[in-house]
């Protein structure tokens, strides 16, 4: 059974898993304090409020906290906009590597070694003309 374990958490996709919760886990903890400390004092100066968490109201005795409802959607747009940032260049590069590239006038570029596997092939059928040509006299 440790055999088992042992295998499973050296699978690549497990520790990059693990990494990736490591580091959202971090990120989620410095947008808190952009939030908190640097984002919240600007609004609050901004409606007139130096503290948004303390933002509340009260309806029949419950109290509804409006400022932290709003440090959660701030958190939230920040961190998805860094995520939205992050799969867009994933998959420009995902695309720029398997997309076939295009001259100006719209032709498709060859790949390099198809082009060199043309020019050998070209110049042993030239070699073999010239063969079959000579061996005639």
């Amino acid at each position: 059974m440790f055999k088992e374990f042992q295998e499973f958490i050296s699978r690549g996709s497990v520790v990059d898993l693990a990494v990736g919760v490591i580091v959202g886990a971090a990120f989620n903890s410095l947008v808190s304090a952009l939030t908190t400390y640097i984002l919240n004092p600007l609004i609050g100066l901004i409606i007139g409020q130096i503290d948004l968490s303390d933002m509340k109201f009260q309806v029949l005795g419950a109290n509804f906290l409006i400022g932290d409802f709003i440090n959660a959607i701030i958190n939230f747009l920040i961190i998805m906009f860094v995520v939205f940032i992050i799969v867009k260049m994933m998959n420009r590069m995902r695309r720029d590597g398997s997309r076939s590239k295009f001259d100006k006038n719209g032709d498709e570029i060859p790949d390099p070694q198809t082009e060199y596997l043309q020019q050998i092939r070209d110049l042993l059928r030239y070699q073999q003309r010239n063969n079959n040509n000579n061996n005639r006299y």
